[in-house]
């Protein structure tokens, strides 16, 4: 007997063995994981807002919407070159707080932009995901052009600089491209943005907003003549126009523009990349709030009325998987691609064709 009740308590021991020690390891801290990563977020990017309660919860959760969005995207990527996106200095804003602070109300185009192709149609191309024989299309737009074109391997473009808290994205990218068409045949020369927030009309509101081709008919008509940057600095904010009534012809002048729509005939849009240089357009960038590179090539709509941002865009790639813009943002260098943001080509993506503007300079 006494061995048998050995045997049996020896069972029982290893059976408590096998079913208690699980329940002893604690669950996953899921409801910690994102606190953790908030903290962590919050010292890599410099925010100072812990102290403050309804500050701290207010930007907790939009932290959280924002790591939901930033799964959802990346678990639609198909491709290693595909967009990626993660925590940025914008992710503890909320959409309507990064609409505000860095973009423009979505708005339709206040110009009639005419369209290079009157039978082309505008496509909205929101959570689109272009296939292969639609990337290989896209190459075949390229046929006779430079397999890549980048303007800042010539030395005409200036540095990624960050527009801050002021809507003045149309003034950044219409100025920048303006500097590059100047210096591909003189010095590169930095020129003022200040001067277009505080002194452009037809329509623009300064550090609330304007329109590339709105600014660049303001230049063209009234034959201003730009100042450099030096002479008239960035503030971050709309002032009292001072730009100097009179100066030197060798100042630069817009000798000539165009303002098209190219939705449908990018090809136009790479023929110009490749022989003339860089452009401004207007651009859909709402869903860039988290992104941290790759080519973006859906996320965003293509429609007229959903433009909110303008950038430059100084080249192209052909011969990459995913054919793509170089395009030169204005939010800083942390951004992005230092600076960059790349588009995919051929396909309207973020509506990056729907107004295109081509400069040249004297």
């Amino acid at each position: 007997m006494a061995y048998w009740r050995l045997m049996l308590e020896g069972l029982v021991v290893i059976a408590l063995l096998f079913f208690a020690i699980p329940v002893k390891v604690p669950p996953p801290q899921t409801k910690q994981q994102p606190t953790q990563q908030f903290h962590s977020y919050m010292k890599q990017f410099n925010k100072s807002y812990q102290t403050d309660t309804s500050e701290y919860d207010k930007r907790f959760q939009a932290f959280q919407d924002a790591l939901s969005s930033i799964e959802l995207y990346n678990s639609l990527r198909k491709h290693n070159d595909t967009a990626i996106y993660g925590l940025t200095q914008f992710s503890d804003l909320t959409k309507d707080e990064f609409l505000s602070n860095h973009l423009t109300k979505s708005k339709q185009i206040r110009h009639k932009i005419p369209n290079h192709n009157d039978n082309s149609e505008e496509n909205d191309d929101f959570k689109r995901n272009p296939s292969k024989e639609q990337r290989i299309k896209r190459q075949i737009l390229g046929n006779g052009l430079p397999p890549k074109v980048d303007w800042r391997l010539k030395g005409i473009i200036s540095d990624v600089k960050s527009q801050g808290l002021c809507g003045a994205c149309w003034a950044f990218s219409t100025v920048q491209t303006i500097e590059a068409m100047y210096a591909k045949t003189h010095n590169l020369t930095l020129l003022s943005v200040q001067q277009m927030i505080d002194c452009a009309e037809n329509g623009n509101l300064g550090c609330m907003g304007g329109d590339i081709c709105g600014l660049l008919s303001w230049l063209f008509k009234n034959n201003i003549t730009i100042q450099s940057e030096k002479e008239y600095p960035f503030t971050s904010k709309t002032e009292k126009c001072h730009m100097k009534a009179s100066l030197p012809k060798k100042n630069i002048h817009i000798k000539k523009y165009s303002c098209f729509s190219l939705v449908g005939t990018e090809d136009e849009l790479l023929k110009w990349l490749a022989n003339n240089g860089p452009v401004a357009v207007a651009i859909n960038a709402l869903s860039w709030q988290n992104y941290l590179g790759g080519v973006i090539q859906h996320h965003c709509s293509g429609l007229p009325g959903s433009l909110n941002h303008a950038v430059q865009i100084v080249g192209y790639d052909l011969t990459a998987e995913i054919p793509y813009y170089i395009v030169k943002n204005s939010w800083g260098t942390t951004f992005g691609n230092k600076g960059y943001v790349n588009l995919a080509i051929g396909e309207n993506i973020c509506g990056l064709a729907n107004e295109v503007s081509m400069i040249d300079v004297v």
